[in-house]
């Protein structure tokens, strides 16, 4: 069956990935609202202005009942990353570290379906290593491809300071080795989902 997240992230390369397994199948999904109205979907171009806040970031079920009714009582870590850094033509500082929240509960509405009710912002209610930063490409710059991840924790828990992922500081957040923090502390992905950014001012085909 055609999974259109999986074909997006397909084609636009980042399936397979340093964090991406060319295995991966999604057991939640991740909704994405930013403050400006703009809602994120496999690939939404969204321009600097748009995304200047945090979004609202929320958990559903896939389907699977059986799968994800087996999260419940587990904790989550979420990021926000970009692996076009500075530019996708010369991504040297690849990931770029935007957003760390760890030790997020798995949220006791994520299965409701009812899509007048108003989602649970997950990444309130954990403990935030890395503030969120929005993200900032050039007008001169390529799209860039933003990956919002939520992995589980293992059962033991993290315990994690912000020196963990490393320094808030603009610099600091560059060439984070995801991979490396995913496999040091035993997370497990079972959510994604993406958009591309552009500055307010960029010219090309959408």
């Amino acid at each position: 069956m055609a999974n259109p997240l999986l074909d997006s992230l397909k084609q636009a390369s980042l399936l397979p990935s340093r964090v991406l397994n060319g295995n991966f199948t999604p057991t939640v999904e991740i909704k994405v609202a930013f403050p400006s109205g703009k809602h994120i979907s496999n690939g939404t171009l969204v321009r600097v202005s748009e995304v200047k806040e945090a979004p609202i970031v929320s958990i559903t079920s896939l389907g699977d009942s059986t799968a994800f009714s087996s999260l419940s009582g587990q904790k989550f870590t979420f990021m926000l990353i970009d692996p076009d850094a500075p530019t996708p033509d010369d991504p040297k500082f690849a990931y770029w570290r935007h957003w760390v929240v760890v030790n997020i509960p798995f949220p006791s509405d994520a299965a409701e379906s009812d899509s007048n009710s108003t989602p649970r912002c997950v990444t309130t209610t954990g403990r935030t290593l890395t503030q969120y930063l929005a993200p900032g490409p050039k007008d001169e710059s390529g799209p860039h491809r933003y990956l919002f991840l939520l992995f589980r924790e293992p059962e033991q828990g993290l315990l994690l300071e912000k020196a963990d992922v490393g320094g808030e500081e603009f610099v600091q957040r560059r060439s984070f080795r995801a991979e490396e923090f995913v496999k040091k502390h035993g997370l497990e992905l079972v959510g994604v989902q993406w958009m591309r950014g552009v500055g307010d001012g960029w010219k090309g085909e959408e």
